[in-house]
Order: structure tokens, then C-alpha cells, then sequence
């Protein structure tokens, strides 16, 4: 049966570690500790979006609302590449440029 350390165990043990044990101790702790571990949704899904996108998914990718997207058609900060129907579709690389320029 394993034994976990409390805080305070902790503590005394990181205590008794030599000065140079301890440096090495909170280097590996810091680098850890913060790592890049809370990605963009542009680093999850990358490439994996089937082109063109749809005004939902247009939306989702710039992690805006439905009705933000509109605004931005309707004002001309973000021009669709093809209208099928009543559906306004995207190009990945519109909504990349897009959302690089808008700084999220």
C-alpha cells in the first residue's frame, strides 16, 4: 500500500533536499507547470474542417455567434466565397486570415 505525501510532508521533505536537489526540484516544477496546455481551437482542429464551411461552422471556428457572423457578412468584414442556395459558405483560408487578423 502507497503512502501520499501531504502538503506538509511535502514541505519538510523538499526542506531536507540539498540547495542544488531543490533548484532542480522547482525548475522541473516550473516548466511543467507552465506548459502550454490550454490550446486555441485552431490548434485542435488545424486542417480537419472539410471546406467550405457553413455559416454555423464558420461561426464555431471563429468562436463567434451566429448572429456576430452575420454582422460581419452583412457589413463587409467577412466575404463569403460562394452562396448555394440561401447558404453563405466560407473558404478555411477567409476565416483564417480572418480570425489571425482579429487577433484570436
Amino acid at each position: 500500500m502507497s503512502h501520499t505525501l501531504t502538503a506538509e510532508e511535502l514541505y519538510a521533505e523538499i526542506k531536507r533536499m540539498p540547495i542544488a536537489e531543490r533548484i532542480r526540484f522547482f525548475s522541473l516544477l516550473a516548466d511543467s507547470a507552465f506548459r502550454e496546455d490550454d490550446f486555441t481551437h485552431e490548434q485542435i482542429f488545424g486542417e480537419t474542417y472539410q471546406e467550405p464551411f457553413s455559416a454555423p461552422e464558420a461561426a464555431e471556428y471563429l468562436e463567434i455567434s451566429l448572429p456576430t457572423l452575420r454582422r460581419y457578412v452583412q457589413s463587409g468584414k467577412l466575404v463569403p466565397s460562394c452562396i448555394v442556395g440561401r447558404n453563405q459558405m466560407f473558404s478555411a483560408q477567409t476565416l483564417r486570415t480572418f480570425k489571425r487578423n482579429r487577433g484570436n
